[in-house]
């Protein structure tokens, strides 16, 4: 198997397989870890999306609510030295968290990742894509009224 063939990505999902949050996190965390500056600012602009304020103080010491309030609240970007201070341990923390306000937010990473051509490369990310989408299509859909 060469460097290009991602098997992963053609695994068809597994009936009653669940895949945890944790499991989930981790794989940002070491996506984040691989990812060039640009991408790591787009990683955290995506999971920072559906915080508030009071919910990012506690997540990480508050590293995440102090890059929220500098950015801007209606146009929120990280800052590149905002994006280098962040650990994967403290981008692990924050997907956990992200995850219980908006599954959604963190299933998005999937469509980010993938037009990452720096990032669509790696095995890591070809894993987290396929975990993400599977669990995705496992949730019901829900009916915006």
């Amino acid at each position: 198997m060469n460097s290009n063939d991602t098997p992963t990505t053609a695994l068809p999902p597994t009936p009653g397989c669940e895949v945890s949050d944790n499991s989930i996190a981790q794989l940002v965390g070491q996506v984040y870890e691989l990812a060039p500056p640009a991408e790591r600012r787009r990683l955290l602009e995506q999971l920072l999306k559906p915080l508030g304020v009071l919910s990012l103080v506690a997540v990480a010491n508050g590293i995440f609510a102090s890059i929220r309030l500098r950015g801007g609240w209606s146009e929120m970007q990280v800052r590149a030295e905002d994006a280098q201070n962040v650990q994967p341990g403290d981008v692990i923390t924050l997907v956990n968290h992200v995850q219980q306000v908006s599954v959604q937010a963190v299933d998005g990473l999937a469509d980010l990742l993938a037009a990452s051509p720096v990032l669509a490369g790696s095995a890591v990310t070809a894993l987290l894509i396929t975990l993400l989408v599977q669990r995705a299509r496992s949730r019901p859909d829900v009916d915006d009224e």
